[in-house]
Protein backbone atom coordinates (compact mmCIF):
# COMPACT_ATOMS: atom_id res chain seq x y z
CA UNK A 1 0.00 0.00 0.00
CA UNK A 2 1.48 3.33 -1.09
CA UNK A 3 0.76 6.32 1.17
CA UNK A 4 1.84 9.93 0.59
CA UNK A 5 0.81 13.44 1.64
CA UNK A 6 0.54 16.62 -0.44
CA UNK A 7 0.95 14.35 -3.47
CA UNK A 8 0.94 15.60 -7.08
CA UNK A 9 -1.69 13.92 -9.27
CA UNK A 10 -0.14 15.12 -12.54
CA UNK A 11 0.91 11.57 -13.51
CA UNK A 12 -2.44 10.15 -12.40
CA UNK A 13 -4.78 12.09 -14.72
CA UNK A 14 -4.55 11.92 -18.51
CA UNK A 15 -5.03 15.69 -18.88
CA UNK A 16 -1.72 16.06 -17.02
CA UNK A 17 -3.17 18.75 -14.76
CA UNK A 18 -0.85 19.44 -11.83
CA UNK A 19 -3.09 19.42 -8.76
CA UNK A 20 -2.24 17.97 -5.36
CA UNK A 21 -4.00 15.49 -3.11
CA UNK A 22 -4.05 16.11 0.64
CA UNK A 23 -3.37 12.38 1.11
CA UNK A 24 -2.79 9.72 -1.56
CA UNK A 25 -3.20 5.98 -0.94
CA UNK A 26 -2.84 3.30 -3.63
CA UNK A 27 -4.58 0.02 -2.77
CA UNK A 28 -4.03 -3.32 -4.49
CA UNK A 29 -6.66 -5.52 -2.82
CA UNK A 30 -10.17 -5.42 -1.38
CA UNK A 31 -8.67 -5.90 2.10
CA UNK A 32 -6.45 -2.85 1.72
CA UNK A 33 -9.42 -0.88 0.41
CA UNK A 34 -11.51 -1.86 3.44
CA UNK A 35 -8.64 -1.00 5.79
CA UNK A 36 -8.32 2.46 4.27
CA UNK A 37 -12.04 3.12 4.40
CA UNK A 38 -12.15 2.10 8.06
CA UNK A 39 -9.57 4.72 9.03
CA UNK A 40 -10.75 8.02 10.42
CA UNK A 41 -8.83 10.01 7.82
CA UNK A 42 -10.87 8.39 5.05
CA UNK A 43 -14.14 10.06 5.96
CA UNK A 44 -13.69 12.34 2.96
CA UNK A 45 -12.46 10.30 0.01
CA UNK A 46 -11.87 10.74 -3.70
CA UNK A 47 -11.68 7.51 -5.70
CA UNK A 48 -9.21 7.46 -8.60
CA UNK A 49 -8.84 4.79 -11.27
CA UNK A 50 -6.90 5.29 -14.48
CA UNK A 51 -7.33 9.07 -14.33
CA UNK A 52 -9.01 9.23 -17.75
CA UNK A 53 -12.42 10.74 -18.44
CA UNK A 54 -11.94 13.31 -15.71
CA UNK A 55 -10.91 16.94 -15.33
CA UNK A 56 -9.47 18.12 -12.03
CA UNK A 57 -9.96 21.87 -11.62
CA UNK A 58 -8.39 22.33 -8.17
CA UNK A 59 -6.38 20.59 -5.45
CA UNK A 60 -8.17 17.61 -3.90
CA UNK A 61 -8.51 18.36 -0.18
CA UNK A 62 -9.42 14.74 0.55
CA UNK A 63 -7.89 11.30 0.83
CA UNK A 64 -7.40 10.11 -2.76
CA UNK A 65 -7.75 6.33 -3.01
CA UNK A 66 -6.08 4.97 -6.12
CA UNK A 67 -7.63 1.63 -7.13
CA UNK A 68 -4.76 -0.61 -8.26
CA UNK A 69 -6.41 -4.05 -7.97
CA UNK A 70 -5.03 -6.29 -10.72
CA UNK A 71 -5.66 -9.77 -12.09
CA UNK A 72 -7.50 -11.59 -14.89
CA UNK A 73 -9.24 -14.80 -13.85
CA UNK A 74 -11.04 -17.39 -15.99
CA UNK A 75 -14.40 -17.99 -14.30
CA UNK A 76 -16.01 -20.39 -16.78
CA UNK A 77 -16.00 -21.38 -20.44
CA UNK A 78 -17.67 -23.66 -22.94
CA UNK A 79 -17.31 -24.14 -26.68
CA UNK A 80 -19.00 -20.84 -27.47
CA UNK A 81 -18.03 -18.32 -24.80
CA UNK A 82 -15.85 -17.47 -21.83
CA UNK A 83 -16.42 -15.45 -18.66
CA UNK A 84 -13.47 -13.49 -17.27
CA UNK A 85 -13.16 -11.70 -13.93
CA UNK A 86 -10.90 -8.67 -14.23
CA UNK A 87 -9.44 -6.51 -11.47
CA UNK A 88 -10.53 -2.87 -11.45
CA UNK A 89 -6.94 -1.65 -11.68
CA UNK A 90 -6.14 -3.42 -14.95
CA UNK A 91 -5.39 -1.06 -17.83
CA UNK A 92 -8.33 -1.20 -20.26
CA UNK A 93 -6.41 -1.37 -23.54
CA UNK A 94 -3.96 -3.96 -22.21
CA UNK A 95 -6.95 -6.08 -21.20
CA UNK A 96 -8.46 -5.74 -24.69
CA UNK A 97 -5.14 -6.86 -26.22
CA UNK A 98 -5.12 -9.83 -23.82
CA UNK A 99 -8.56 -10.83 -25.12
CA UNK A 100 -7.48 -10.44 -28.75
CA UNK A 101 -4.44 -12.65 -28.12
CA UNK A 102 -6.65 -15.33 -26.51
CA UNK A 103 -9.18 -15.15 -29.36
CA UNK A 104 -11.97 -13.75 -27.18
CA UNK A 105 -14.33 -11.48 -29.11
CA UNK A 106 -16.56 -8.59 -28.06
CA UNK A 107 -14.20 -5.80 -27.01
CA UNK A 108 -12.16 -5.28 -30.19
CA UNK A 109 -14.04 -2.08 -31.14
CA UNK A 110 -13.13 -0.62 -27.74
CA UNK A 111 -9.38 -0.80 -28.37
CA UNK A 112 -7.13 2.06 -27.25
CA UNK A 113 -9.71 3.68 -24.96
CA UNK A 114 -7.75 5.20 -22.06
CA UNK A 115 -8.43 4.31 -18.45
CA UNK A 116 -8.83 1.24 -16.29
CA UNK A 117 -11.32 -1.63 -16.19
CA UNK A 118 -13.00 -0.53 -12.95
CA UNK A 119 -14.18 2.80 -14.28
CA UNK A 120 -15.39 1.41 -17.62
CA UNK A 121 -18.87 0.38 -16.34
CA UNK A 122 -19.40 3.74 -14.61
CA UNK A 123 -19.20 5.48 -17.96
CA UNK A 124 -20.48 2.56 -20.07
CA UNK A 125 -17.57 3.29 -22.39
CA UNK A 126 -18.26 2.91 -26.07
CA UNK A 127 -16.77 3.40 -29.52
CA UNK A 128 -17.47 2.46 -33.14
CA UNK A 129 -20.93 1.04 -32.56
CA UNK A 130 -20.08 -1.05 -29.48
CA UNK A 131 -20.60 -0.33 -25.79
CA UNK A 132 -19.24 -1.99 -22.67
CA UNK A 133 -22.75 -3.19 -21.71
CA UNK A 134 -22.73 -5.49 -24.79
CA UNK A 135 -20.10 -7.75 -23.16
CA UNK A 136 -20.72 -6.92 -19.50
CA UNK A 137 -21.81 -9.80 -17.28
CA UNK A 138 -21.58 -8.31 -13.77
CA UNK A 139 -19.34 -6.36 -11.44
CA UNK A 140 -18.39 -6.49 -7.80
CA UNK A 141 -18.54 -3.20 -5.94
CA UNK A 142 -17.71 -2.36 -2.34
CA UNK A 143 -20.33 -0.26 -0.62
CA UNK A 144 -18.46 2.52 1.17
CA UNK A 145 -20.95 2.86 4.02
CA UNK A 146 -21.05 -0.83 5.01
CA UNK A 147 -17.74 -2.15 3.53
CA UNK A 148 -19.75 -5.04 2.07
CA UNK A 149 -19.09 -6.28 -1.47
CA UNK A 150 -22.20 -6.47 -3.66
CA UNK A 151 -22.71 -7.85 -7.17
CA UNK A 152 -24.48 -5.87 -9.90
CA UNK A 153 -25.72 -7.58 -13.06
CA UNK A 154 -26.23 -5.88 -16.41
CA UNK A 155 -29.80 -4.84 -15.70
CA UNK A 156 -29.01 -3.49 -12.23
CA UNK A 157 -26.30 -1.24 -13.69
CA UNK A 158 -28.99 0.63 -15.69
CA UNK A 159 -26.63 1.30 -18.57
CA UNK A 160 -27.40 4.17 -20.92
CA UNK A 161 -25.43 6.27 -23.39
CA UNK A 162 -22.19 7.01 -21.47
CA UNK A 163 -24.19 6.42 -18.33
CA UNK A 164 -24.90 3.94 -15.53
CA UNK A 165 -26.44 3.71 -12.09
CA UNK A 166 -22.99 4.54 -10.67
CA UNK A 167 -23.13 7.98 -12.26
CA UNK A 168 -26.63 8.70 -10.96
CA UNK A 169 -28.51 7.41 -7.92
CA UNK A 170 -25.56 5.38 -6.59
CA UNK A 171 -22.91 8.00 -7.34
CA UNK A 172 -20.25 8.09 -4.62
CA UNK A 173 -21.72 5.12 -2.75
CA UNK A 174 -19.76 2.23 -4.29
CA UNK A 175 -16.23 1.44 -5.48
CA UNK A 176 -16.02 -1.16 -8.26
CA UNK A 177 -13.34 -3.76 -7.46
CA UNK A 178 -13.74 -6.18 -10.38
CA UNK A 179 -15.75 -6.69 -13.58
CA UNK A 180 -16.96 -9.90 -15.22
CA UNK A 181 -17.13 -10.07 -19.02
CA UNK A 182 -18.90 -12.58 -21.26
CA UNK A 183 -16.90 -12.93 -24.47
CA UNK A 184 -17.24 -15.10 -27.57
CA UNK A 185 -14.74 -17.83 -28.48
CA UNK A 186 -15.96 -18.34 -32.05
CA UNK A 187 -18.61 -17.04 -34.46
CA UNK A 188 -17.79 -13.53 -33.27
CA UNK A 189 -20.36 -10.81 -34.01
CA UNK A 190 -18.17 -8.26 -35.75
CA UNK A 191 -19.21 -4.62 -35.97
CA UNK A 192 -17.60 -2.88 -38.95
CA UNK A 193 -20.26 -0.47 -40.18
CA UNK A 194 -19.67 2.39 -37.74
CA UNK A 195 -17.16 5.14 -38.43
CA UNK A 196 -14.22 4.40 -40.71
CA UNK A 197 -13.62 0.75 -39.76
CA UNK A 198 -14.80 -0.70 -43.08
CA UNK A 199 -12.77 1.84 -45.05
CA UNK A 200 -9.69 0.94 -43.01
CA UNK A 201 -10.25 -2.76 -43.70
CA UNK A 202 -10.77 -2.07 -47.42
CA UNK A 203 -7.54 -0.08 -47.51
CA UNK A 204 -5.68 -3.22 -46.42
CA UNK A 205 -7.79 -5.45 -48.71
CA UNK A 206 -9.19 -7.42 -45.76
CA UNK A 207 -12.31 -9.27 -46.92
CA UNK A 208 -12.90 -11.58 -43.95
CA UNK A 209 -11.76 -9.65 -40.89
CA UNK A 210 -10.75 -11.25 -37.60
CA UNK A 211 -11.16 -9.62 -34.19
CA UNK A 212 -7.48 -8.64 -34.42
CA UNK A 213 -8.10 -6.98 -37.80
CA UNK A 214 -10.93 -4.97 -36.22
CA UNK A 215 -8.78 -4.02 -33.23
CA UNK A 216 -5.87 -3.00 -35.47
CA UNK A 217 -8.22 -0.91 -37.63
CA UNK A 218 -9.63 0.88 -34.57
CA UNK A 219 -6.14 1.52 -33.19
CA UNK A 220 -5.02 2.96 -36.54
CA UNK A 221 -8.06 5.22 -36.77
CA UNK A 222 -7.74 6.43 -33.19
CA UNK A 223 -4.00 7.09 -33.52
CA UNK A 224 -4.61 9.17 -36.64
CA UNK A 225 -7.33 11.24 -34.99
CA UNK A 226 -6.55 11.26 -31.28
CA UNK A 227 -3.44 12.47 -29.45
CA UNK A 228 -1.56 10.13 -27.11
CA UNK A 229 -2.18 11.38 -23.53
CA UNK A 230 1.45 10.58 -22.70
CA UNK A 231 2.52 13.17 -25.28
CA UNK A 232 -0.35 15.67 -25.20
CA UNK A 233 -2.65 15.80 -22.18
CA UNK A 234 -6.26 14.92 -22.99
CA UNK A 235 -9.14 12.76 -21.86
CA UNK A 236 -10.44 11.54 -25.20
CA UNK A 237 -13.88 12.76 -26.22
CA UNK A 238 -14.77 15.68 -23.97
CA UNK A 239 -18.44 15.97 -24.99
CA UNK A 240 -21.23 13.47 -25.53
CA UNK A 241 -22.77 13.28 -28.98
CA UNK A 242 -26.08 15.11 -28.51
CA UNK A 243 -29.35 13.25 -29.07
CA UNK A 244 -32.36 15.17 -30.35
CA UNK A 245 -35.89 14.28 -31.39
CA UNK A 246 -36.76 13.67 -35.04
CA UNK A 247 -38.77 16.89 -35.07
CA UNK A 248 -35.81 18.90 -33.79
CA UNK A 249 -33.48 17.21 -36.26
CA UNK A 250 -35.72 17.97 -39.25
CA UNK A 251 -35.59 21.65 -38.33
CA UNK A 252 -31.81 21.49 -38.08
CA UNK A 253 -31.57 19.60 -41.36
CA UNK A 254 -33.45 22.34 -43.20
CA UNK A 255 -30.82 24.83 -42.08
CA UNK A 256 -27.82 22.46 -42.22
CA UNK A 257 -28.61 19.80 -44.87
CA UNK A 258 -25.09 18.35 -44.72
CA UNK A 259 -25.35 17.57 -40.99
CA UNK A 260 -24.43 13.90 -40.34
CA UNK A 261 -26.66 11.83 -38.08
CA UNK A 262 -27.38 8.37 -36.68
CA UNK A 263 -30.82 7.03 -35.80
CA UNK A 264 -30.54 5.74 -32.22
CA UNK A 265 -34.07 4.50 -31.61
CA UNK A 266 -37.63 5.63 -32.20
CA UNK A 267 -37.75 9.42 -32.39
CA UNK A 268 -34.11 9.83 -31.35
CA UNK A 269 -31.33 11.12 -33.59
CA UNK A 270 -27.66 11.31 -32.57
CA UNK A 271 -25.54 14.10 -34.03
CA UNK A 272 -21.69 13.95 -33.93
CA UNK A 273 -20.52 16.62 -31.51
CA UNK A 274 -17.13 16.77 -33.22
CA UNK A 275 -18.80 17.80 -36.48
CA UNK A 276 -20.71 20.59 -34.73
CA UNK A 277 -17.54 21.95 -33.15
CA UNK A 278 -15.60 21.65 -36.40
CA UNK A 279 -18.30 23.41 -38.43
CA UNK A 280 -18.37 26.19 -35.85
CA UNK A 281 -14.76 26.86 -36.85
CA UNK A 282 -13.29 25.78 -33.52
CA UNK A 283 -11.08 22.83 -34.52
CA UNK A 284 -7.49 23.74 -33.61
CA UNK A 285 -8.61 26.74 -31.52
CA UNK A 286 -6.24 27.48 -28.65
CA UNK A 287 -6.43 29.69 -25.61
CA UNK A 288 -3.12 29.69 -23.75
CA UNK A 289 -2.17 26.06 -23.12
CA UNK A 290 -5.79 24.88 -23.32
CA UNK A 291 -6.96 23.98 -26.81
CA UNK A 292 -9.07 21.95 -29.20
CA UNK A 293 -7.12 19.29 -31.05
CA UNK A 294 -6.27 20.06 -34.67
CA UNK A 295 -7.36 16.61 -35.93
CA UNK A 296 -10.37 15.89 -33.73
CA UNK A 297 -12.61 18.71 -32.58
CA UNK A 298 -14.17 16.54 -29.87
CA UNK A 299 -10.90 16.38 -27.95
CA UNK A 300 -9.72 19.16 -25.64
CA UNK A 301 -5.99 19.15 -24.93
CA UNK A 302 -3.44 20.49 -22.49
CA UNK A 303 -0.46 21.82 -24.43
CA UNK A 304 1.68 21.83 -21.31
CA UNK A 305 0.73 23.94 -18.34
CA UNK A 306 -3.00 24.55 -18.65
CA UNK A 307 -4.89 24.42 -15.39
CA UNK A 308 -8.05 22.38 -15.05
CA UNK A 309 -9.97 25.63 -14.64
CA UNK A 310 -8.63 26.96 -17.96
CA UNK A 311 -9.70 23.76 -19.75
CA UNK A 312 -13.12 24.01 -18.10
CA UNK A 313 -13.52 27.63 -19.22
CA UNK A 314 -12.64 26.59 -22.79
CA UNK A 315 -15.30 23.86 -22.67
CA UNK A 316 -17.90 26.39 -21.54
CA UNK A 317 -16.93 28.69 -24.42
CA UNK A 318 -17.47 25.80 -26.86
CA UNK A 319 -20.85 24.97 -25.32
CA UNK A 320 -21.97 28.57 -25.65
CA UNK A 321 -20.92 28.85 -29.31
CA UNK A 322 -22.60 25.56 -30.26
CA UNK A 323 -25.80 26.61 -28.53
CA UNK A 324 -25.78 29.95 -30.34
CA UNK A 325 -25.23 28.33 -33.75
CA UNK A 326 -27.34 25.16 -33.49
CA UNK A 327 -29.54 25.64 -30.42
CA UNK A 328 -28.00 22.39 -29.11
CA UNK A 329 -26.69 22.03 -25.57
CA UNK A 330 -23.49 19.99 -25.51
CA UNK A 331 -23.08 17.88 -22.38
CA UNK A 332 -19.65 16.99 -21.02
CA UNK A 333 -18.76 13.31 -21.20
CA UNK A 334 -15.79 13.96 -18.95
CA UNK A 335 -16.41 14.06 -15.18
CA UNK A 336 -15.48 17.48 -13.83
CA UNK A 337 -14.21 17.84 -10.27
Amino acid sequence: MQVAENFSLKQYNTFGVDVKARKFISVSSKKELRDVLQQAYATEIFVLGGGSNMLLTQDVDKTVIHINISGIELISENNEEVILKVGAGENWHQFVLYCIEKGYGGLENLSLIPGNVGTAPVQNIGAYGVELKDSFKSCEALRIQTLEVETFNNEQCEFGYRNSVFKNKLKGQYIITSVNFKLSKKNHELSTSYGAIQAELDKHNIKKPTIKNISDAVVNIRQQKLPDPRELGNSGSFFKNPIVSETEFKKLQQQFPEMPFYAVQANQIKIPAGWLIDQAGLKGYRKGDAGIHKNQALVLVNYGNASGQEILELSKEIQEKIYQKYNIKLEAEVNIF
